[in-house]
């Protein structure tokens, strides 16, 4: 509205552009669900690096597949991670101070029994008898005098009226304890040596289970296990690597996290059972298996699976090969090609190398590749020179009996890109005066998102108009849709499909040619 007009002279308005500019959402964040040897329980944790997970959630353990997965994630290009840990009967190692002050440590873990404390008066006020300092310490095992962090707490209170209240210091600063004590503290006694946490065997807890990770009872209501990834705002990949090395998850889970995925406009890369690559038929089980949706998993759009199992180097075992869930590996893939191609492009061919993949659990002829792809199930191959590469690019709805429009992962995946990124940048729109200035609005700023992405390469044809369209006027909202205080806009684009097969046609010339 103009400011009253009330003297005379120069009034100056800044008039709305009605350019609201939609940015694209990230293409490669991915989420892995599985257990660790420490860190946070079920709450969605984002990482940028494996030197992020070694300090988070304790680096490489042998009863962690996910470890690995994560591992080979960051060395296959994997930018961006989001780690959920789940355990089964973990405890947290105490130690007790005296005066029935009690830590505990931070997260369940064996981790835990290296812990040990000391208490000082060295505060900034000697006479105020409930202020100490506060060091704790995480021992290296089996190395004395060494320890893997220190954490320094000076000038914390037993009341809770104080600034420096010890119980809410070590929840918002603390990485290894919280103080366990119910009620009111007593200030603990200086220690002249470190205090040691009381040892419990087998912190660690047992196996992870399918019902800990989907199938549960409660567990989305709860948001633990996998459904802690409703507390994240964003991921585009979901890997659920195996329970353990020799233990595969169940087809009911890989059900459900396809369709956890798909509620939340992302995609799940399923491992195939290791005993897919241990038969002694492995192409003949995998052709049987991946059609099997009682053992395996439901046909989804929204899913994909990569065989075989891959072999790499375990430092844990002196650098021996063992196999690991190809699902790391490949979604580093996915993110490596986001970055260098775009989600348009399809994550395989010879660019896609499994980086530190010595060699494959089974090397495909091209005649059992053929038996493989037409089922949707994309294969993982081994060529002179190039090595070990991604060579498939289908979803679980690519098998050419179902003849789905979503046959191919880049397609797909553009499509989930495009629909997350026009949901967060079209909020704006919601309680906006329902008529054509809106539309008009509409039509710009979202034309403009997808106009970026035809200059971009990502879309069919010569043209903007060969390319997509968007549409958003009276004909896509009537009056009646007006009423219910409804607009409807209406994009579609044409997806660039890969060159799956290329066929060369050689013919030998006859006759004459002429001058």
């Amino acid at each position: 509205m103009p400011v009253p007009l009330t003297y005379p002279g120069v009034y100056i308005e800044e008039i709305p552009s009605g350019v609201r500019t939609i940015v694209g959402v990230a293409t490669s964040i991915t989420a892995f669900v599985g257990r660790a040897q420490r860190g946070v329980t079920d709450e969605p944790i984002r990482i940028q690096s494996f030197a992020d997970y070694e300090r988070l959630f304790g680096g490489l353990w042998e009863p962690s597949t996910m470890s690995y997965a994560v591992q080979q994630f960051f060395l296959n290009g994997g930018t961006d991670a989001i780690i959920v840990r789940v355990h089964v009967s973990g405890q947290q190692p105490t130690i007790d101070l005296g005066g029935g002050f009690i830590l505990q440590a931070a997260n369940p873990g064996d981790w835990g029994n290296q812990l040990e404390a000391l208490v000082d008066y060295n505060t900034k006020d000697p006479s105020d008898t409930s202020m100490f300092n506060l060091t704790v310490r995480e021992k290296v095992p089996g190395a004395a005098n060494e320890y893997r962090f220190v954490e320094l707490f000076r000038n914390v209170s037993v009341t809770d009226t104080s600034t420096r209240f010890v119980r809410k210091v070590l929840e918002q600063e603390s990485m290894l304890v919280r103080v366990e004590t119910p009620g009111a503290l007593t200030r603990p006694a200086a220690t002249a040596n470190a205090v040691a946490a009381t040892t419990i065997p087998n912190a660690d807890g047992s196996q992870i289970t399918d019902a800990a990770i989907a199938t549960g009872a409660g567990l989305e209501a709860a948001k633990k296990g996998m459904y802690a990834l409703l507390k994240a705002d964003l991921f585009n990949l979901l890997c659920i690597p195996p329970l353990a090395r020799d233990t595969d998850i169940a087809a009911a889970v890989r059900d459900a996290a396809a369709k956890f995925a798909a509620d939340r406009r992302a995609m799940y890369i399923a491992d195939p059972p290791l005993a897919w690559s241990q038969a002694a038929d492995p192409v003949s089980t995998a052709e049987t298996g991946v059609s099997d949706s009682t053992n395996f998993m439901a046909r989804n759009k929204n899913a994909a699976a990569f065989f075989p199992h891959i072999k790499a180097q375990d430092p844990l075992k002196e650098n021996r090969l063992e196999a690991f869930a190809p699902c790391g590996a490949v979604a580093g893939i996915f993110s490596r090609t986001d970055v260098t191609r775009g989600v348009w492009k399809a994550p395989a061919g010879l660019e896609a190398t499994v980086l530190g993949a010595r060699e494959l659990s089974y090397k495909l002829s091209d005649a059992e590749n053929g038996r493989l792809n037409p089922l949707g199930l994309n294969c993982l191959r081994t060529f002179p020179v190039t090595g070990n590469v991604v060579w498939g690019a289908r979803t679980l709805e690519g098998a050419d009996l179902l003849a789905s429009e979503w046959k191919y992962i880049p397609v797909r995946r553009t499509a989930l890109y495009i629909e997350e990124s026009l949901y967060r940048g079209t909020q704006w729109v919601v309680f906006e005066p329902n008529d054509e200035p809106l539309w008009a609005q509409i039509r710009l700023n979202v034309g403009a998102f997808m106009q970026d992405l035809f200059r971009q390469g990502a879309f069919q044809g010569q043209s903007p108009r060969e390319a997509y369209f968007v549409k958003c006027d009276k004909d896509t909202t009537t009056q009646s849709d007006i009423n219910k205080g409804i607009v409807n806009i209406l994009v579609g684009f044409a997806p660039l499909k890969p060159a799956e097969f290329v066929v060369i046609k050689i013919q030998q010339m006859a006759g004459q040619i002429a001058a």
